[in-house]
């Protein structure tokens, strides 16, 4: 099973098979995995997000590119001591014509400001650009959502545009 690794976390791409076990039963999903079984509390909001993403992107983009699945799926985060998922990360499909990815994630609430949204962001970002198409990522966060700015901002993130609903950030391959 192939995954990436920082200091205390474990970065885990569902494929299509295990996005599928997942919307029938995620412990069933994470048994599988061998991680222990979690009990994630995340936003209400983002819960709908995430049942979305799963349902008309992950779904079937990861069984229309079953090669690139990395690119269209959840990557579970797992912490590495005590073995549970503790959020989901991922990109919304490979590098586009302008060599441009963008990234998503979610953190437990419960597990916020431990640093592990900005050590799971910077394990992507690491991974994202080993491919050489990947010229910058994007990544958009509510203006009110200031925890998630400043994870973007800690990892050499720079605001490039922004709405009453969304500021967008950019950071571009060195």
């Amino acid at each position: 099973m192939f995954f990436i690794e920082s200091k205390r976390l474990k970065l885990i791409p569902l494929t299509h098979q295990l996005l599928r076990l997942c919307q029938v039963s995620r412990p069933a999903m994470e048994t599988s995995l061998g991680i222990n079984i979690s009990a994630m509390q995340i936003d209400p909001a983002y819960q709908v997000e995430l049942h979305d993403a799963l349902t008309n992107f992950w779904l079937p983009k990861t069984k229309e590119h079953p090669k690139q699945y990395q690119w269209y799926t959840n990557w579970e985060i797992v912490d590495k001591a005590t073995n549970i998922a503790i959020g989901g990360i991922g990109f919304v499909g490979h590098v586009n014509e302008n060599g441009i990815v963008e990234m998503g994630y979610v953190i437990d609430q419960r597990q916020q400001r431990n640093g592990y949204g900005t050590e799971a962001i910077q394990a992507m970002v690491d991974w994202a650009f080993q491919d050489e198409a990947v010229q910058a990522i994007i990544a958009q966060t509510a203006p009110e959502n200031f925890p998630s700015q400043k994870v973007l901002l800690r990892n050499g993130f720079v605001q490039i545009a922004g709405t009453n609903e969304l500021l967008a950030f950019k950071k571009k391959r060195r």
